[in-house]
């Protein structure tokens, strides 16, 4: 063994702490609301949303994919305290479900169901996503919501829209604990969820180019009960509706919805000029009012509005167990209606044909990519400049990084293949060895930082693989775990990297830029 390489550790990677329960408090309560409002549309369809947590009786969800490479998978990365995000703005995934249950479990009355009118059945596709955005100075809040016939790729399910991801996911969990011999209806539906929404996370991630910070999720109640709590939302329509659908019914102009009636207004889709984008529209601009009468003066300060607004939210809302809600409403202590904007992810098409012949919106994630960047960039200052630094290669060419390899697949032969492929590019080779049984569950690297400029490189190197902090590591070197899903090169099957476009883009084009709607000014917007 190279004098230059050390011994290469049993690497695994650490759950997220739970934070310490806090007490509630008008200005938490605001800043989980805002957020909230941010997302409600989340709920609207049949998404998830995001909330904050308002003493101990907030539902919390654990296990997820959060603060994952790009790439991601299960290994979890430390997440950054809030307004310290490495890539500079904290994100977070608000979806919308249409369970017919409450955050802790329990059903809801015949009664709850029918205010809905939403049917007695619901299903586990995330039909409205959202994803937040806000800079680390907390100066901005930029909610951008996925259309959920967006096709991606999936490096396990292939070619699918993004509202299946979940219950694609969860299914296939469950199917392999039944398999396992795991029966306990509680057990399967809490790690089957867990798997559903980690894999979610992944997606939003890919898509989109940015860590997924946290997770909020919203029922279908939580959006009637939150709207009722502030007196209702104002809307605005340039033409009248009705749709048996959604039994939405409304005339044109302004008008307040209360709660019932806001879930079929932001439901709708049906009789709409562009469908599922337009029913976007119309969320952000329902969003947008109600955050703009939640940061209104006096909105906030009854105590009896608090109180239904903080029963709605523990009946409601679920969040990630790792969220600092004091730490973050800190962060956007600042906020005001102006600088919080709605908005849409750039797609090439609304009618475009997948793999089976269905209808699905395709997108280019290279420019998805470069949405997300641009929005930080016009959201805050760039940074001032600071030196490059040093290359610190070695004279003779060899990379500054030493590469243990290992294998936990069945391929034998795999991690020499590998590391024959990262010494021809000039990397110090550490030890070659097979990984202990059971130790990992999927290809990742692992090294001491995971923002590491050469650790990010040899990960883009290898496919993209996500990469997992271990403190057990030394600065200079990283193990790359190549698993049966390893698909990069050197594996059995030819890497390449899916698509920009999956799908068949259909001919209404869609070439001007997302639409902007902030939650400032003096009335609603007026949208179809």
């Amino acid at each position: 063994m190279d004098p230059q390489t050390r011994k290469a550790r049993q690497v695994q990677s650490l759950p997220l702490p739970a934070n310490p329960a806090r007490q509630s408090q008008p200005t938490i309560v605001l800043v989980i609301l805002t957020v909230l409002a941010l997302l409600m549309i989340t709920l609207s369809a049949v998404g998830y949303a995001t909330v904050g947590r308002i003493g101990n009786d907030v539902a919390s969800a654990s296990s997820l994919a959060l603060g994952d490479a790009i790439a991601g998978t299960s290994g979890e990365k430390k997440v950054a305290k809030h307004g310290q995000a490495t890539d500079g703005a904290t994100d977070i995934l608000l979806v919308g479900s249409d369970s017919r249950a409450d955050a802790q479990g329990n059903p809801l009355t015949p009664e709850e169901i029918a205010m809905l009118r939403a049917g007695d059945e619901e299903n586990d596709n995330t039909d409205t996503l959202m994803l937040i955005r806000v800079p680390n100075d907390g100066s901005s809040a930029t909610a951008i919501s996925i259309p959920r016939d967006t096709y991606i790729h999936d490096p396990q399910m292939g070619n699918m829209k993004i509202n299946g991801v979940y219950s694609a996911y969860k299914a296939a969990k469950q199917t392999q604990l039944l398999e396992q011999g795991i029966t306990d209806q509680k057990e399967l539906i809490a790690r089957s969820t867990e798997a559903g929404r980690a894999a979610l996370i992944r997606a939003i991630s890919r898509l989109s180019g940015v860590t997924v910070d946290h997770y909020a999720e919203i029922g279908l109640l939580g959006f009637v009960l939150l709207t009722d709590a502030v007196g209702g939302v104002e809307v605005c329509l340039l033409e009248p509706t009705q749709d048996e659908f959604s039994q939405a019914n409304f005339p044109a102009g302004r008008q307040t919805l209360n709660g019932p009636d806001a879930l079929s207004y932001v439901r709708q889709r049906h009789g709409l000029p562009r469908g599922d984008l337009d029913r976007i529209t119309r969320q952000q601009a329902y969003m947008a009012s109600l955050v703009n009468k939640m940061l209104s003066n006096g909105t906030l300060t009854n105590t009896a509005t608090l109180a239904q607004l903080a029963d709605a939210i523990r009946r409601s809302v679920i969040i990630d167990e790792g969220w600092d809600i004091m730490s973050f409403a800190n962060q956007l202590q600042n906020l005001a209606g102006g600088r919080v904007k709605f908005t849409t992810i750039p797609v090439t098409s609304i009618d475009g044909v997948g793999d089976y012949g269905e209808s699905v919106v395709t997108v280019d994630t290279k420019e998805v990519h470069d949405f997300f960047d641009t929005l930080l960039s016009t959201a805050t200052a760039a940074p001032e400049a600071t030196e490059e630094p040093a290359d610190t290669a070695a004279d003779d060419g060899k990379k500054p990084l030493i590469v243990h390899t290992l294998n936990a697949s069945l391929a034998t032969g795999l991690a020499a293949r590998v590391a024959q492929y990262l010494a021809d590019d000039n990397y110090p080779i550490g030890d070659i060895s097979n990984a202990p049984e059971g130790l990992y569950d999927r290809s990742q690297i692992v090294a001491a930082d995971p923002d590491d400029r050469e650790v990010k490189q040899l990960a883009k190197l290898l496919g993209s693989l996500p990469i997992t902090q271990s403190d057990s590591l030394e600065p200079g070197e990283a193990v790359v775990v190549v698993h049966g899903d390893y698909v990069g090169p050197k594996a059995d099957t030819e890497y390449e990297l899916p698509p920009a476009v999956v799908g068949q883009p259909g001919e209404e084009a869609v070439d001007d830029a997302p639409a902007v709607i902030d939650a400032g000014g003096d009335g609603p917007r007026c949208v179809y």
